[in-house]
């Protein structure tokens, strides 16, 4: 079993931090959409829009594919490396998600190989952030569950992160928010660990139109 040392878990840290050079930061995955249609006003709305997103999309999506992605990487399988990012990029409902997953994926894929991660010599195409994440998790040893826990705070943080600017929230809301997430995430984990292959997958429909609108909306802030 591999567990997570101290050294493991800073570099956890690092790779789902705020910091990392891979622009989750210009995403906010349809929310900019959202707050222009008035679906998201206060702290409440914001909570229960990133809560829904938390319990299905995360917990029946991109938890269980990252931890198949996740086994894939430790043996070095690129045959199911470049079936389940295939997997992945089906399961994103707009141009602007498909983007998100791929620009970010092609950072990390530059970053590590500037931080002299090996990686496979046949990437997948149109690699996304979560089969990188995966390989560079594998790389530096990380268990199953703190994989799961650094790539789901990384989205939450840049989720948050994007409310506060938007919706607007002050910061002491922005906090408030990230703690009641938080408490959900452990039942998130759980669940996506008892995820079957058959049953990956989920249906926003209001997300994947907020995301569509966004790519024509008048003025916006963000990339999706």
């Amino acid at each position: 079993m591999i567990t997570t040392t101290d050294s493991a878990l800073l570099r956890l840290l690092q790779l789902s931090s705020a910091a990392l050079p891979v622009g989750g930061y210009a995403f906010s995955q349809g929310m900019e959409a959202a707050v222009e249609a008035g679906w998201l006003a206060d702290e409440a709305a914001s909570g229960q829009w990133l809560g829904l997103q938390l319990e299905e999309a995360m917990a029946r999506v991109d938890l269980p594919l990252l931890l198949r992605q996740l086994q894939a990487a430790r043996t070095a399988d690129v045959d199911q490396l470049c079936y389940w990012n295939a997997f992945t990029l089906a399961c994103r409902e707009s141009a602007e998600m498909r983007l998100g997953d791929t620009a970010m994926g092609e950072a990390l894929v530059r970053l590590l190989g500037q931080l002299q991660v090996p990686l496979p010599d046949t990437l997948p195409r149109d690699r996304v952030f979560l089969t990188t994440f995966a390989l560079a998790a594998a790389h530096w040893q990380l268990d199953s569950r703190a994989t799961l826990l650094g790539y789901t705070w990384a989205w939450l943080e840049n989720q948050v992160a994007a409310a506060t600017k938007l919706v607007p929230l002050g910061q002491g809301a922005a906090q408030r928010l990230l703690g009641e997430m938080a408490a959900l995430v452990p039942a998130a984990l759980d669940r996506a660990q008892g995820i079957a292959d058959e049953d990956i997958g989920a249906s926003l429909p209001a997300l994947a139109m907020a995301s569509a609108w966004h790519e024509t909306q008048y003025s916006r802030l963000f990339r999706s």
